[in-house]
């Protein structure tokens, strides 16, 4: 018997055959999950949730311009207007009216100052007028001088014409008059008998 040459040795063992194994009873093959597609609900809750947003980002911004639009009208109103210049002519104040004072306006006395008697010889007497405006003093001109002229009868020589200032509504200036009479028991009178304005 020949030797015939043995065929060369496979340098991978063989596999065995794996044969599957029968299913058993015990423990179910579960079905291969299934994926879920998300349901209309949530793409319509994604989509609102989108849309809010992008509504509120616009009104967020409407809001902020419009608070800097009232920012700045505020700032605008909050500057004080100019207000427009009003010249008033200034008017002159009326002039005052003064009255202009009669011979009835006053009334006069004679006021002694001395007195000397010599018996039957007579008395010689010091005499001062005495002047009251029947009026308001504030109806005189102050700026006037008025010029009352009097008439003193009682002396033995005659009648005597005297005159007096009146200025500034109260002020008097006058000389004193002496006089002789023929008694102790003589009487003097007095009355106006002029006025004359002039200024100062």
């Amino acid at each position: 018997m020949t030797d015939q040459p043995q065929p060369p040795m496979p340098t991978v063992p063989p596999q065995p055959e794996q044969q599957p194994e029968p299913p058993t009873a015990a423990m179910p093959v579960p079905a291969p999950a299934e994926k879920k597609r998300p349901g209309n609900k949530v793409i319509i809750g994604a989509s609102a949730a989108i849309i809010a947003a992008i509504v509120g980002t616009g009104a967020v911004q409407a809001v902020n311009d419009r608070d800097d639009t009232s920012a700045t009208t505020a700032t605008e109103s909050s500057e004080p207007a100019e207000a427009p210049v009003t010249t008033v002519a200034d008017e002159p104040e009326p002039e005052p009216t003064f009255v202009e004072p009669t011979v009835d306006d006053f009334t006069i006395e004679l006021r002694t100052t001395s007195r000397q008697c010599f018996g039957s010889a007579g008395c010689n007497i010091t005499v001062e007028p005495k002047l009251s405006y029947t009026g308001l003093t504030d109806a005189l001109d102050p700026d006037a001088v008025y010029q009352i002229t009097y008439e003193i009868k009682g002396d033995d020589s005659g009648p005597i014409l005297k005159t007096l200032e009146l200025s500034d509504q109260t002020t008097l200036n006058y000389t004193p008059t002496s006089l002789s009479t023929a008694s102790a028991s003589k009487k003097l009178s007095v009355k106006i008998t002029e006025i004359n304005e002039t200024g100062v």
